[in-house]
């Protein structure tokens, strides 16, 4: 297995430059690319595009090929591969245009680079900086958003928007499906380093975990939030009690986060607006057929299962939906909607590729999360970022999605490198 390189190389410019002929400045260059991307991703798409690229340049030089090719083996890295080969492959039967069909197999091509990122951080001992350099800017966005709610002047999506601005309130770059996601996720995983401190008598460390968690929880409960947040975070919450917290503490606990967050719907007109939509679109779908988010991603969903029903082995092909939709659309409203994502990952690869890539998905998420079943930091950061697409892809395609999909590549390939860094140190200290 690989070994860690460069534990604690001197920070120079000397050092960073002297990759050509030094294999520890090389992975510790390959490190600041992964930092770079985590701070990057609330921020940008283009730019995490080109550092993703850099990144895999950078690595493959860094690559042994006989322990990478053995790393290849375990199913952690076989299924991630075996989407993309689905998607691949999935090409010759469908009837798209070749041009729907290879940009339907674009969204897989970053789950190519999960192995990458597990065997380099199997190898390498500053996984964390990712996970810090993330917190750090998730952060940041925090505060400009909490700005840009009360100045919306200062949102930077004006001049990065390529067509017309669509002003969110809150929002300075992307949506507030991102941000949502982005937010939640910090707020869920700083459980765990809140629960270590108060365990081991860190009082202060505890306070100012709890204090960023209460900032990304205020944001979403006062500015803006996503209703699939609101779906999920709570059932995240409930995953991180029942793992990590004794029982009687797990029921205290989400006990007092129920009345938490029935207080803070009775504060935040916002999110009691939020919430209401659930019903209210649903009803307004049914009864006028007026499209909506919640009434059209029932339509939607409607009409894949039966997209599903006709081709349930194999399905219909990479790039099909939008064609399916197409040919099934009929009348005004909700039932004339043309869409190429169902909103639901299941149904998603489903009316793709049929039976087998429900398996090869499931599969999928079921060895990444037994892959973190430990007691470490790093164990809790993949499994929230497992839970959380998992949960969110009930709602939408985020395994796919460009933001959602990079948070699941970099989470689980830099915390399931670590976690195999661990169990491969473990099974060396049993065999001395």
């Amino acid at each position: 297995m690989p070994e860690a390189v460069g534990k604690d190389p001197q920070l120079s410019l000397s050092f960073i430059m002297s990759a050509r002929h030094d294999p520890v400045a090389r992975i510790f260059n390959v490190d600041l690319l992964f930092v770079l991307l985590a701070l990057l991703l609330p921020w940008s798409t283009t730019g995490v595009a080109i550092v993703a690229a850099l990144c895999v340049v950078a690595l493959v030089p860094t690559l042994e090929p006989t322990e990478f090719l053995q790393s290849l083996k375990r199913p952690v890295c076989v299924l991630p591969i075996a989407l993309f080969t689905l998607a691949l492959v999935g090409t010759l039967w469908s009837d798209a245009p070749w041009g729907a069909r290879l940009d339907a197999v674009g969204p897989t091509a970053k789950l190519l680079v999960l192995p990458l990122v597990l065997y380099h951080y199997e190898r390498s001992p500053r996984g964390m900086w990712v996970f810090l350099a993330f917190l750090a800017s998730c952060m940041l966005l925090m505060a400009v958003s909490f700005a840009v709610a009360f100045a919306p002047d200062l949102a930077l999506k004006p001049y990065l928007s390529p067509g017309p601005y669509d002003p969110e309130r809150g929002i300075a770059v992307k949506n507030h499906i991102d941000q949502s996601q982005e937010f939640a996720l910090c707020a869920v995983t700083l459980a765990y380093p809140i629960t270590t401190f108060l365990r081991t008598n860190k009082v202060w460390p505890a306070v100012l975990s709890a204090a960023i968690a209460s900032g990304f929880l205020l944001n979403m409960v006062f500015v803006v939030v996503s209703r699939t947040a609101l779906v999920t975070m709570p059932l995240m919450i409930a995953v991180f009690a029942l793992r990590y917290l004794r029982l009687r503490t797990a029921i205290v606990g989400l006990c007092a986060a129920t009345l938490l967050a029935v207080v803070l719907w009775s504060l935040s007109p916002s999110l009691r607006t939020t919430i209401s939509k659930f019903t209210t679109e649903y009803r307004n779908t049914q009864i006028y057929g007026d499209p909506s988010g919640v009434g059209s991603r029932v339509e939607f969903w409607r009409k894949s299962l039966r997209f599903f029903v006709d081709a349930p082995l194999i399905g219909h092909g990479t790039g099909s939906i939008r064609g399916l939709f197409e040919r099934a659309a009929f009348g005004t409203g909700v039932h004339a909607e043309i869409v190429s994502n169902p909103h639901s990952q299941t149904l998603n690869v489903a009316v793709q590729w049929g039976s087998i890539g429900i398996v090869a998905l499931y599969a999928m998420w079921s060895f990444h999360l037994l892959l973190f079943r430990g007691e470490t930091s790093a164990h809790w950061v993949g499994l929230a970022v497992v839970v959380q697409n998992i949960f969110t892809s009930l709602f939408n395609s985020h395994l796919f999605d460009f933001q959602e999909g990079w948070i699941y590549v970099l989470g689980v390939g830099v915390a399931g490198g670590m976690t195999l860094a661990k169990q491969s140190s473990a099974e060396a200290g049993r065999l001395k």
